[in-house]
């Protein structure tokens, strides 16, 4: 899951946050059309495109405004978690927060043992008797009438 945070321009905390856990790009932008609409006229219509690679989240630059981290325009840079970029130079400051979804070994355990359970119910219920087992195979009885 990837979580966007707007901060405050003066106090640097999340004012807004934004959560996407199915997406595979996530687009922001002053357009309605973006996954993250920001209404600043120093945000292009589509700002930045925040995609799933791989190896994990990538952020490009497609603004005419610029995109910048840490005070350098980026064209594209890997997302670190807490990352902040800047929309322009004097635009919005965005927060990246990058969660994977936590193993839980318990939980993982206990489903294995459920799978192997069921498939122990569906083995015992077949009863189909072996090729070869002729002690296996039901009697046939034979009525001779005089």
């Amino acid at each position: 899951m990837i979580t966007l945070s707007l901060l405050h321009p003066l106090h640097k905390t999340p004012v807004q946050s934004w959560s996407f856990e199915q997406e595979a790009v996530v687009r922001i932008g002053r357009s309605t059309d973006n996954n993250v609409v920001l209404y600043s006229a120093v945000v292009s219509r589509h700002h930045v495109e925040i995609y799933r690679t791989d190896p994990g989240w990538v952020v490009k630059s497609i603004g005419t405004n610029g995109t910048y981290l840490e005070g350098r325009r980026i064209t594209e840079v890997p997302v670190e978690d807490g990352i902040v970029i800047r929309l322009a130079r004097s635009g919005p400051n965005i927060q990246i927060h990058m969660t994977e979804e936590k193993r839980d070994p318990l939980k993982e355990l206990l489903n294995r043992r459920r799978v192997e359970e069921s498939q122990e119910i569906d083995q015992s219920t077949r009863h189909e008797p072996p090729a070869n087992d002729k002690a296996a195979l039901p009697h046939q009885t034979t009525i001779i009438n005089h």
